[in-house]
C-alpha cells in the first residue's frame, strides 16, 4: 500500500546516495521509479542529482511533474504519470506545503509509495516548510543518521564561512562542504566547528 515517507538528517547523512539506490533498487526489478527534485536545487544542473559519493541519475523537477498531475486531475486524461510503482523526491525540504499535499494526494489516490529525502531544520535550527508540513503529515517519518566531528549524532547543519559559524542570512543558500557542516546539538550552540571553539560572525 502506499505511504508517504520522510526520511530526513542532516547534511552529509548520505540521503541522495539513498535515494539514488532506491531509485535503482526499483529499476532492477523491473519496476518504474521517477526521481525528482525541486528547482531550487540547481547545483548539479537541471536535470540531474549527483550524491557526495559520485552517484548520479537524471530527474524531473517537482514542479513540472506536479502540473502535469494536476492537469490530468483536471482534464481527466490518463497519462504516464498514473503508472508509475514509486516517486522519489530528493531535497524535500524545499517543497511547498501545497506541493507536499499535492504528493500526499498522490499516495492516496494512486496508492503509490512516495518517498522524501531531505534536511529537517535550516542553518539556524528552524524547520523548512516542506519539512515542516512532511513532519506533519508524512505516514512515516525516519532519520539517516550522521555523526558530528565529536563522534555523537549530528542533528544541527551549520552553515560556515572561513571556519567559523554564521548564525544570520538567507535561509536558503546552496552549498556542499565548503558551507556547511553537520553537528551535534552541544557543538552546533558551542560554535565548536572542528574541535576548536570558533568566533561567531
Amino acid at each position: 500500500m502506499g505511504k508517504l515517507y520522510f526520511r530526513y538528517g542532516a547534511m552529509g547523512s548520505s540521503k541522495t546516495a539513498n535515494a539514488l539506490m532506491v531509485r535503482y533498487n526499483y529499476i532492477e526489478k523491473g519496476q518504474n521509479a521517477i526521481l525528482l527534485k525541486p528547482k531550487a536545487d540547481n547545483r548539479d544542473g537541471d536535470t540531474t542529482i549527483r550524491s557526495r559519493i559520485g552517484l548520479s541519475a537524471e530527474c524531473t523537477f517537482v514542479e513540472d511533474f506536479l502540473d502535469e498531475v494536476k492537469n490530468e486531475w483536471y482534464t481527466g486524461k490518463s497519462n504516464a504519470w498514473d503508472k508509475l510503482d514509486c516517486v522519489i523526491v530528493d531535497e524535500a525540504q524545499f517543497l511547498t506545503e501545497e506541493q507536499v499535499d499535492l504528493l500526499a494526494e498522490i499516495v492516496d489516490k494512486y496508492d503509490l509509495p512516495v518517498i522524501c529525502y531531505g534536511l529537517r531544520t535550516d542553518f539556524t535550527s528552524h524547520l523548512f516548510t516542506g519539512s515542516k508540513r512532511l513532519m506533519e503529515i508524512a505516514n512515516y517519518i525516519e532519520e539517516v543518521p550522521t555523526v558530528c566531528w565529536c563522534g555523537r549524532r549530528a542533528h544541527f547543519n551549520a552553515r560556515v564561512s572561513n571556519g567559523k559559524i554564521v548564525r544570520s542570512g538567507e535561509q536558503i543558500m546552496m552549498g556542499g562542504n565548503e558551507s556547511y557542516v553537520s553537528l551535534c546539538r552541544r557543538h552546533f550552540l558551542s560554535g565548536e566547528v572542528d574541535g576548536a571553539r570558533e568566533r561567531e560572525i
